[in-house]
C-alpha cells in the first residue's frame, strides 16, 4: 500500500514541493529536505509554500532541514534541487549512504564544463552500481497547474526498465499521467535545451516582434535541440515527445516560464543579474546556455539561437543587434 512506502524528496522549491504535495496526497509518506529552516518551519505549520500560497498540501508530508532525515529508509528518492547544485547534493547523498531504491531526477540541465545530463552526473557521484536506480522525470509541468489537479502528461526514463516503470506507478494519478520512455538522453536532453529556446522566445515577445517570429524561433529551436540531441546517440522521435516538442510548447510560450519570463526582461534591457532576482527562482537556462555551447562546439554542431542567447546573457549583446545578426544568416535548406 501507497500508505507503507516513503518518500524522500531533496529540494523543496516549486517543483519539489509540487511533486511531494500530490505524493503525499496519492498517501505516501514524504519527507522533504531543504536547506532553508525558515522554508521548512513555514512548510511545517502552514502547508502551502509562499510560490504556491492557493494550494494546501494534505497527507503524510514533512519538511526538515537534515538530509539523513529524508533519506533514511526511503523507498524513492525524488531530487529536485537545481542542475548546478546536483552535483554537490549527491555528494551529500553519497556520504550519508547509497540508497537502494530509485533515485528520481527532476531538474533539467546540462552540467557546465563536462556536458553531463544531470542522471549522468549522479551516476558519476554514486558510482557505476547506482545506474540500477538512477531515472528521470521530465515534460510539459507547470507545478502551479500539477498542484492544482489540472491534467498533465510527462515522461519517465530510466537506465533499467524494471525502475522506468516503478517511476511511472509511483507518480501517476488520475490527473498527472506519467509514459514511459527508454531513451533516458533524449528525454534529458528535451528537458534541458527547450529552456535556452524559452529564453529567446521571451526576448522575441519582449521586443514584440510578432507571433511569426515566436513560430520561428520555437521551430527552429527544436530543429537545435534535435540535432544535438542526435548527435549524442538520442532518438530523434524522443524530441518530438512530450519531453521536447511538448515541454517546448509550454515554455516557450507562457509567462508562467520563469525562463521566458527573463527573456522578457533582457528585452527591455535588464542586465541578466537583475533579471534573474526579479524572477525570484533559477533560471535553468541561463546556466544550461553556456553548457550547451561548450558541448555544441565539441561536437561541431551549429546551434545559432543558442550562441546567440548565450551572447546575450554573458557577453551583453544588446537583443536588439541579437535579432540582426539571427536574420543576417545564411539560409539553407530547412532541415540542415
Amino acid at each position: 500500500m501507497a500508505d507503507s512506502l516513503k518518500i524522500g524528496c531533496l529540494g523543496a522549491g516549486c517543483w519539489g514541493f509540487c511533486l511531494a504535495s500530490i505524493l503525499a496526497e496519492k498517501g505516501y509518506r514524504v519527507v522533504s529536505w531543504t536547506t532553508k529552516p525558515d522554508l521548512a518551519e513555514t512548510l511545517n505549520k502552514k502547508r502551502t509554500h509562499p510560490f504556491l500560497p492557493e494550494h494546501r498540501t494534505k497527507g503524510d508530508l514533512h519538511v526538515t532541514t537534515k538530509i539523513e532525515e529524508a533519506l533514511e529508509g526511503a523507498n524513492l528518492v525524488l531530487e529536485a534541487v537545481t542542475s548546478s547544485g546536483i552535483r554537490p547534493v549527491m555528494e551529500r547523498v553519497k556520504g550519508v549512504g547509497m540508497p537502494h531504491c530509485p533515485i528520481v531526477i527532476t531538474s533539467k540541465g546540462v552540467e557546465q564544463n563536462s556536458g553531463l545530463i544531470l542522471p549522468d552526473v549522479a551516476l558519476e557521484v554514486l558510482g557505476p552500481a547506482s545506474q540500477e536506480w538512477v531515472g528521470m522525470l521530465s515534460g510539459p509541468g507547470y507545478a502551479e497547474e500539477v498542484i492544482r489537479g489540472l491534467p498533465t502528461s510527462v515522461v519517465a526514463s530510466a537506465y533499467k526498465l524494471v525502475t522506468m516503470q516503478r517511476i511511472c506507478e509511483t507518480f501517476t494519478t488520475k490527473t498527472f499521467r506519467v509514459y514511459p520512455n527508454s531513451d533516458l538522453r533524449g528525454v534529458a536532453f528535451g528537458g534541458a535545451l527547450k529552456n535556452i529556446i524559452a529564453i529567446a522566445c521571451g526576448i522575441s515577445k519582449g521586443l514584440d516582434l510578432g507571433w511569426s517570429a515566436l513560430a520561428s524561433l520555437m521551430t527552429r529551436g527544436l530543429h537545435e535541440v534535435r540535432k544535438l540531441a542526435v548527435a549524442q546517440g538520442c532518438k530523434a522521435e524522443t524530441l518530438n515527445g512530450l519531453s521536447g516538442m511538448g515541454d517546448l510548447c509550454m515554455t516557450c510560450s507562457s509567462a508562467t516560464s520563469r525562463n521566458f519570463r527573463f527573456g522578457t526582461l533582457l528585452a527591455k534591457g535588464i542586465p541578466p543579474e537583475e533579471a534573474s532576482k526579479q524572477i525570484k527562482m533559477v533560471v535553468e537556462g541561463a546556466y544550461t546556455c553556456l553548457s550547451v555551447l561548450q558541448l555544441s562546439k565539441k561536437l561541431q554542431v551549429a546551434m545559432p539561437i543558442t550562441e546567440t542567447v548565450y551572447k546575450i546573457v554573458y557577453e551583453g549583446l544588446p537583443p536588439k543587434d541579437a535579432v540582426k545578426l539571427l536574420m543576417q544568416r545564411p539560409i539553407k535548406e530547412e532541415m540542415q
